[in-house]
């Protein structure tokens, strides 16, 4: 059995609302945004400030829901300040050949300037006729 790691989850775009040097690490995400992307609490998750190109992992813990809140905490508030965009990305480990004969899926949410959905998106990778296929599609 071959696992390959697959990006499941992003948020792309989103916006630092504040940055907590005094927390213990991780980084707070709004609880819709993670919920609509399928990112879970204590997940593993990579950030990517596109103000800076600073890029680290960090685990997700969920904000409260509709508060709209991004808030790197611990380190990672040293790396980014408010308003900075970041992309936040979630993966998973799949059996390559289920992936190959199965597919998989990926929900990714394009934000607005205050963090509200713009766009959800939805990436596939598709069997068809032997040959796997991406496929993306916007609600």
């Amino acid at each position: 059995m071959s696992q390959i790691k697959l990006m499941h989850a992003k948020l792309h775009r989103v916006r630092v609302t504040e940055a907590n040097v005094n927390y213990v690490g991780s980084i707070t995400i709004d609880q819709d945004l993670m919920s609509k992307v399928g990112i879970l609490p204590l997940q593993e998750v990579d950030v990517i400030n596109l103000a800076n190109g600073k890029r680290w992992s960090t685990y997700a813990i969920a904000g409260v829901p509709g508060k709209r809140e991004i808030c790197p905490n611990g380190g990672a508030a040293l790396l980014c300040q408010p308003g900075d965009i970041l992309i936040i990305i979630a993966y998973e480990y799949r059996d390559r050949s289920e992936v190959m004969t199965q597919g998989h899926q990926a929900k990714v949410i394009v934000a607005d300037e205050h963090n509200h959905c713009l766009e959800f998106i939805e990436q596939r990778l598709v069997n068809e006729s032997g040959k796997l296929q991406f496929q993306s599609s916007i609600d």
